[in-house]
């Protein structure tokens, strides 16, 4: 199985680093403001990171990082404080983002509370080293937090979904959990309409009916040192 350090950027050292924080901090607090007053974020990160000098990379940080206020008291109320006994699973976001976290490279934390990669699928996946830890670590984590059924949906178009489908069924074999595995080809669109939804996704999160945030604390508790890009408080 190959090696990978899944959305490794070798400049991401710089671009996230301590010498970065004082820019990426002001143009966090001038894209909040501007998409608060109804600029979209697209058109503030553009505004915003041409006047920063800001990367491609530093730019789509910023627009996963950072959420309206309304966006924010929305997905809160709607966000479940407990597992439930039934969870839905965005599956490429929610094992991509463990594969980032366990390879040592970017994650970011949403002011939403939810942690996000910059990896991106892109239409390929590849089954990595990394990816069978990722997948027991949230079997595990569900069958510890008292979690019964799963239910994972992944993308029918994406390159290998059916392969991970295969490696999530079998680890899932002896488990407490009983799981299920469904390609879709438009999981977006499935999930935006469910309850007790796992993702770090915002349009689904703005759509779905109730949202558990389950990645976060399986990195608190099994990648603690995870490396996570914060930004001060953001909420202005």
């Amino acid at each position: 199985m190959e090696t990978v350090r899944r959305g490794y950027e070798p400049k991401d050292v710089v671009e996230f680093g301590p010498g970065a924080a004082e820019k990426m901090n002001a143009a966090a607090r001038e894209i909040v403001f501007l998409i608060n007053r109804g600029y979209d974020t697209k058109s503030a990160c553009t505004f915003v990171g041409d006047h920063h000098l800001l990367s491609t990379r530093q730019r789509t940080a910023l627009a996963r990082i950072t959420s309206t206020r309304a966006a924010l008291e929305e997905r809160e109320r709607k966000r479940m404080i407990q597992a439930p006994e039934s969870l839905v699973l965005d599956g490429f976001n929610t094992i991509i983002t463990l594969e980032v976290a366990l390879s040592g490279s970017l994650l970011l934390e949403g002011m939403d509370g939810t942690i996000r990669d910059l990896a991106g699928l892109r239409g390929s996946y590849r089954i990595v080293d990394k990816t069978v830890q990722a997948v027991e670590l949230v079997l595990h984590g569900m069958e510890e937090q008292g979690v019964k059924s799963a239910l994972f949906y992944l993308d029918q178009q994406v390159s290998n979904s059916g392969r991970l489908r295969g490696l999530i069924l079998e680890k899932a074999a002896d488990r407490g959990v009983q799981v299920q595995v469904e390609l879709h080809p438009g999981v977006d669109s499935v999930l935006s309409r469910m309850e007790s939804v796992v993702t770090a996704d915002a349009i689904i999160l703005d759509k779905c009916g109730s949202w558990y945030n389950l990645n976060r604390g399986l990195m608190e508790k099994a990648v603690p040192n995870a490396w996570i890009f914060r930004l001060d408080n953001l909420r202005v």
